[in-house]
């Protein structure tokens, strides 16, 4: 019996490409003008902190030098969470100021509004820090979707292919591992979730690249999910 969803958002409840095409060239463009204006704020230091760590860095960091290497990280798809947050903070001005608003499926929006109408809490799993989901779902083409949302993750609970990290999730939900569907357009995710017993459904967008697969429950849009 399935009591709560976890979803992923990028290729599942949204499309690649606002991510790829808007997002991560948005905050590519905007990263060394963001740090300089903000590089004394204690939110924003904590994370440059963390870079020069990751990078090995130990004669102090810079502006400039931090940007290179987040536009480095950015543009070979880095899930490292201090680049994440980083994003979230650079992302809000875009969404405040109008120049985007996050992509949703409209099969995802249906049966997202349709399960929080059932009472169904749904939870957020993404690689995006929490920060940039609830500014994601807070300016969507559907306008604020967060009253849909119980709670958001992110990879502060561990990393999406690690079946530790849904143990964690599932234990901060209040759930046992078989009692929430997870939905992910990422095999590895999907085989991750499976193996910590939560039941799953592979959401594959393109229904030409849907393969013959016995080993998961695969879907080509929202619709055909059944929580039963």
């Amino acid at each position: 019996m399935i009591k709560a969803i976890l979803t992923d958002i990028e290729g599942t409840t949204s499309s690649i490409s606002f991510v790829k095409d808007v997002l991560f060239p948005y905050a590519y463009q905007e990263i060394e003008n963001f740090l300089i204006q903000h590089f004394n704020n204690d939110l924003v230091y904590e994370q440059v902190r963390a870079v020069c760590e990751l990078e090995g860095l130990k004669d102090g960091c810079q502006p400039r030098q931090i940007a290179e290497i987040l536009r480095e990280w950015i543009k070979g798809d880095r899930k490292l969470t201090p680049l994440k947050e980083l994003q979230g903070m650079i992302w809000e001005k875009g969404y405040k100021n109008g120049d985007y608003q996050a992509h949703i499926y409209p099969d995802a929006y249906e049966k997202l509004t349709e399960w929080h109408q059932q009472n169904i809490p749904i939870y957020i799993y993404s690689s995006g820090s929490v920060y940039a989901q609830k500014l994601f779902f807070g300016y969507s083409d559907y306008g604020n979707l967060l009253n849909l949302f119980s709670g958001f993750f992110d990879t502060n609970v561990g990393y999406k292919q690690e079946v530790n990290s849904y143990l964690l999730i599932a234990e901060k939900m209040g759930f046992n591992p078989e009692e929430i569907l997870f939905l992910s357009d990422v095999e590895n995710e999907i085989i991750s979730a499976k193996k910590a017993g939560m039941k799953t459904v592979w959401v594959i967008r393109d229904e030409e690249q849907l393969p013959e697969n016995k080993h998961h429950n695969i879907v080509s849009n929202f619709h055909d999910i059944n929580l039963s």
